[in-house]
């Protein structure tokens, strides 16, 4: 007895949902989850993980159907039936893709709030939002914020607005071609990688003396631009211990892909034992730290950026 195709349209509807639902979680193509806004992102890339599977599987099952039922006839060397449209297929193909885009655009714009996409410079999210100097938003600046924006390059943008609480680590990052210095103002550290604190607030000041560059951590699914003379902001915890890959992401000249450096998250003990060598080690060669410090103000040739690079990584 053949089944009817009411029910065989039930069934693979069930099929394609199982499999695009199993796919969109167990996928695999993300790294590791490390800082607090990384399951955001997560969540947001495996809902658009599902919806294009389970439509890939539907195109491709009708493909295949099509194919199949409407097959030429052994001996068959007629014309087929001319279609002209059919109005209710086409709103259905055109009405789809707009609920879809619709919901992933409300969805993402939910993301970004969330993770203070929209706040300016002040508590209650995770990114500063573009703030032009002579704007209205500016007058939401406190009148010691103005006076310490003339000394200071201005924060322009970023993942990583400033909360009501002060962040428990503040590094000042700077991206030169090609390498990244990191500079711990609170201890007077200059370092070649990252070395970050499990479970402690972190604030980057980011920073660039050259051209663009983009400061890319895909384990903590944050990516900020680096911009000749602004300054853009993250901030986050870093959830997971490990050593995860620093990537720039915008092309910056001929050694753009060598541009790598690493953020170590280690535990708060190993992290304070790290702070204290490196303390020690600045004070038994402070001429080579003041090296470095004086070379990251100025213009310093692309030639010799790696030993810089090298200088930095062995303080």
């Amino acid at each position: 007895m053949a089944i009817p195709s009411n029910i065989l349209t039930l069934l693979a509807g069930v099929a394609i949902t199982c499999l695009s639902l199993w796919y969109g979680q167990n996928h695999g193509l993300l790294p590791v989850a490390a800082a607090t806004d990384a399951p955001l992102v997560d969540g947001l890339f495996n809902t658009m993980m599902t919806i294009a599977t389970g439509l890939f599987l539907l195109v491709q099952g009708l493909i295949f159907v099509i194919l199949w039922r409407f097959r030429r006839k052994p001996n068959d060397v007629t014309d087929a039936d001319p279609i002209h449209g059919n109005l209710a297929l086409e709103i259905l193909w055109t009405g789809i893709p707009v609920v879809i885009v619709l919901g992933l655009s409300v969805y993402s714009f939910s993301v970004y709030t969330t993770m203070g996409g929209l706040s300016v410079g002040h508590g209650g999210g995770h990114m500063a939002h573009a703030q032009p100097r002579d704007s209205a938003i500016a007058a939401e600046l406190s009148s010691d914020s103005l006076q310490d924006s003339k000394s200071t390059p201005r924060v322009s943008a970023g993942l990583g607005a400033p909360t009501a609480a002060l962040p428990d680590v503040t590094v000042n990052v700077k991206g030169l071609q090609f390498a990244w210095i990191f500079n711990y103002p609170s201890h007077n550290l200059i370092a070649g990688e990252l070395h970050l604190p499990l479970g402690k607030s972190v604030q980057l000041e980011i920073e660039a003396q050259d051209v663009i560059h983009a400061f890319w951590v895909p384990q903590f699914r944050l990516k900020q631009d680096a911009i000749p003379g602004e300054r853009t902001r993250l901030q986050f915890t870093p959830t997971q211990l490990g050593t995860y890959p620093i990537v720039c992401a915008e092309l910056c000249g001929s050694y753009h892909g060598a541009m790598r450096s690493q953020v170590i998250v280690e535990t708060p003990e190993d992290y304070d034992r790290w702070i204290q060598s490196q303390t020690t080690t600045a004070a038994v060669i402070p001429s080579r730290l003041e090296t470095a410090t004086a070379a990251l103000d100025l213009q310093v040739e692309p030639e010799h950026l790696h030993h810089l690079h090298q200088l930095a990584s062995s303080l």
